[in-house]
């Protein structure tokens, strides 16, 4: 018995690792997702667009939902090592949480690449 204790002591460390991981690469999404936007809205080539608002919110939108991913993945991890009832319901009221934020973001990026494909025709009409 004393070898499942140790085994559990390591898993623990394991997972409290990998959520640590798993949360760092949400903030670094968050700060690529930034970067790359703010290099877009910069870039010369970028400002002649008329569809530039369009291409911004994509360009950031993507990352935002990775990052949303990346932290509903630490939220269950954290729960594997001591299920309480009430980690369990911290656990599902982020999880909703995160998840129809995920789900609007998904449809408004949706929207917004149709946007930009008919505005891309509509150029390419003219």
């Amino acid at each position: 018995m004393e070898w499942i204790e140790h085994l559990e002591t390591h898993l623990a460390t394991l997972v409290g690792f990998l959520k640590l991981v798993l949360e760092a690469t949400s903030a670094l999404c968050i700060l690529f997702g930034f970067v790359a936007t703010t290099r877009l809205a910069l870039s010369k080539r970028f400002r002649f667009q008329e569809y530039r608002l369009v291409l911004l919110r994509l360009r950031f939108g993507s990352w935002l939902a990775l990052a949303l991913e990346c932290q509903v993945g630490a939220d269950v991890l954290a729960t594997t090592i001591a299920p309480s009832f009430e980690a369990l319901g911290k656990l599902g009221a982020l999880t909703v949480i995160r998840t129809f934020l995920n789900y609007f973001l998904h449809k408004e990026l949706e929207a917004e690449a149709k946007l930009q494909g008919f505005m891309k025709q509509r150029k390419e009409k003219v």
